[in-house]
């Protein structure tokens, strides 16, 4: 379960991280799954809040292990 917990928390970390880059400097996205988790219109916030999210999951896995 933790490891578990670290990937899902590492890959919306990084998915987040990727979306605020593409959506503030333009080009590529490499994760671009977290699209379809961002509302239209509210792609900063939700970027943020998909790595606050992701942090969230990986302390207890952290802490674990």
């Amino acid at each position: 379960m933790k490891t578990l917990l670290g990937y899902l928390g590492f890959v919306l970390i990084l998915g987040g991280a990727t979306g605020l880059l593409s959506d503030h400097l333009g080009g590529f996205r490499l994760f671009g799954f977290v699209r379809f988790l961002v509302p239209a219109g509210h792609e900063t916030v939700g970027y943020a809040v998909l790595m606050a999210l992701g942090v969230l999951l990986a302390i207890p896995a952290a802490r674990r292990g």
